[in-house]
């Protein structure tokens, strides 16, 4: 009897964004808020920053705001420096832009406010996840599913994934790969994509160029 395969469902969230009510107005005022507000908020400012496809100079709302409506350069590229993908949690990653913020803040302990209307709004998502419908059980149906699938899907089992799993390095597409289809030389490729150093669609590329390779070997009959 053929060995039962769990098949791979492909699935994507919809996020619906939730203004908290906060603002801050200068650097104090942004240090003070990001100690207090909840996880969902910080998730949203840095996780989701790279569903916006890095159409923006810096990787972070934080970094962003500091660059272009503080015009503090040098504190922006710091925070941008920070890698999510890196450290374990979110609040790691809250600890981290506090930390640039207070040595920033130690050198410059007034800072200025912005123009009126430029303040840093505060905002949390609601994320709303559901199959699309697709489901694949070997190497060559997810690699047409990599292709044409959308790239919230793409964001939602590489990006997202690692903070939902509590894993760090590790995602849907190559926990699956690994543990379901016994293919640890390719799930250990596809993880060594670096999330932060990529857009969603080139995330896409990479992921089908390894697979390309595999597949081929698969069909020529070479063993992983």
């Amino acid at each position: 009897m053929a060995k039962h395969i769990e098949s791979f469902e492909f699935k994507q969230s919809v996020s619906i964004i939730k203004s908290t009510g906060k603002k801050a107005r200068n650097l104090s005022e942004l240090r003070k808020q990001i100690s207090q507000v909840g996880d969902e908020c910080i998730f949203h400012h840095v996780y989701q920053y790279f569903l916006k496809g890095h159409v923006l100079e810096y990787t972070n709302d934080f970094a962003q705001w500091a660059g272009e409506s503080l015009e503090e350069r040098a504190l922006a590229e710091r925070l941008a420096s920070i890698d999510p993908y890196t450290l374990k949690s979110v609040s790691e990653v809250r600890k981290e832009l506090l930390s640039e913020i207070d040595i920033f803040l130690a050198d410059f302990p007034e800072p200025r406010d912005v123009v009126g209307g430029n303040e840093f709004y505060f905002n949390e998502t609601v994320s709303l996840v559901f199959p699309v419908g697709v489901r694949t059980r070997n190497l060559a149906e997810f690699l047409v599913a990599i292709e044409h699938i959308d790239a919230g899907s793409i964001y939602y089992h590489f990006y997202d994934s690692r903070v939902r799993l509590g894993e760090g390095v590790i995602d849907d597409f190559s926990r699956w790969i690994e543990h379901t289809l016994g293919r640890k030389n390719l799930a250990v490729k596809i993880r060594a994509i670096d999330p932060f150093m990529h857009s969603i669609e080139s995330i896409r590329e990479h992921i089908r160029e390894i697979l390309e390779e595999y597949v081929r070997a698969d069909m020529e009959g070479v063993a992983d």
